[in-house]
């Protein structure tokens, strides 16, 4: 019996016919080691793993962490090989290691990725379809599958014609539906956050704003460099002074945008089942103004390639404010619940990281899509 299985209760024949069925697919059997560099997880997941990580120092003075996710690794694992190949697909089973609350912070994964295939909507309904195979295959058949899409929200952006500082904090914070309600009430000349109102009590942040922007760079890096600091969670002096211009930017810059707040709170606020959700869009798009044309077509594409897997658009919800809270993920993402139950949290979770590959050392863009199954959750699921 392996560890996945013991660690739930799960029966470890379905474990292994889970993996077969990856295999099936043409998904390798990989295991990344468990020590990792921090550095990749601080830079590149969102806030919610970077404070749960358990971090350890190697001899040499790296710093490292247990692995939090599986797709990082699965992907540092592909760009190790000598020759690696695309399309690539790799599956995997073990542990990822993230600081909880209650319980321990060893947690039993399965998942699957697919890397560099560039039929993107078969890829999405592909991946998306092998996990509710493979829920099934763990005794779970009455199950909710809920979408979202980055792509649309970032679309809306752009057409809104924001300035690029608003653009980049708001697509940081989709996916925090809080977060992401108080920067917009701020940019429409509401009261500031908590986390704003912490920038805007800096006043070294008052002395950058209207500052030259070579001038101001050039004094948080000296600034930097007296203090002997060389690096922040893997940010660069010029990096971190980036982000004091721009967080000076934002504490002085929200007025005039309270149309575009109104209208990125009413898109946020749909919801449609798979069904009707392009047609919804395409309402929203027409009362807006904006040109969603391409991201919908993709959208509308996808659900078509689901359909053609054997899933019923009926059984999609749609929530337009919905994504992933790592900061990788970049379009389509899905969660997969138990329809009833006592399961709190996603029992699948994935999506798509088309930038990731290439942020971690691919010399070239490398479309992607993978998902994780929670196997403590789907075992108290199948229990209950």
């Amino acid at each position: 019996m392996n560890a996945s299985a013991r660690t739930t209760g799960l029966d470890q024949s379905r474990i292994d016919k889970v993996l077969a069925l990856f295999k099936a697919a043409g998904h390798d059997l990989v295991s990344p080691p468990i020590l990792q560099p921090a550095d990749v997880f601080l830079d590149l997941t969102g806030e919610d793993i970077r404070r749960r990580l358990f971090l350890t120092n190697g001899t040499d003075g790296l710093d490292l962490c247990l692995r939090p996710d599986f797709t990082i690794p699965v992907c540092r694992h592909h760009l190790a090989q000598d020759h690696a190949r695309l399309p690539a697909a790799y599956c995997y089973n073990g542990p990822v290691f993230r600081q909880r609350a209650d319980g321990l912070g060893e947690i039993p994964q399965l998942g699957a990725e697919s890397l560099g295939r560039t039929d993107t909507a078969e890829a999405d309904a592909d991946l998306l379809a092998l996990s509710v195979k493979a829920l099934e295959t763990l005794g779970l058949a009455d199950s909710s599958i809920r979408i979202g899409d980055e792509t649309l929200f970032a679309a809306v952006l752009e057409g809104l014609g924001l300035p690029s500082v608003w653009r980049r904090r708001l697509r940081d914070l989709f996916g925090e539906t809080d977060k992401l309600a108080g920067a917009i009430a701020r940019m429409a000349g509401g009261a500031a956050s908590d986390d704003d109102s912490r920038d805007v009590r800096l006043g070294f942040l008052s002395a950058l704003e209207g500052a030259d922007p070579e001038a101001a760079h050039a004094v948080v890096e000296d600034l930097l460099s007296i203090a002997g600091i060389s690096a922040v969670g893997g940010r660069t002096p010029s990096e971190i002074a980036d982000r004091f211009l721009e967080q000076a930017a934002l504490a002085s810059g929200a007025r005039g945008h309270d149309k575009a707040a109104e209208t990125l709170s009413a898109y946020l606020a749909l919801k449609a089942d798979g069904v009707n959700a392009a047609e919804v869009l395409r309402g929203f798009a027409k009362d807006a103004g904006l040109d969603l044309d391409t991201p919908i077509s993709a959208f509308e594409q996808r659900l078509a390639a689901l359909g053609d897997k054997g899933i019923d658009p009926a059984r999609l919800t749609f929530a337009a404010e919905f994504g992933r809270r790592l900061d990788y993920y970049s379009g389509f993402v899905f969660e997969i619940h138990a329809a009833s139950g006592p399961v709190e949290g996603p029992l699948v979770g994935g999506g798509r990281y088309d930038k990731l590959v290439t942020l971690l050392g691919a010399d070239r863009d490398v479309p992607a899509i993978g998902f994780s199954m929670w196997l403590d959750r789907i075992a108290a699921s199948v229990k209950g």
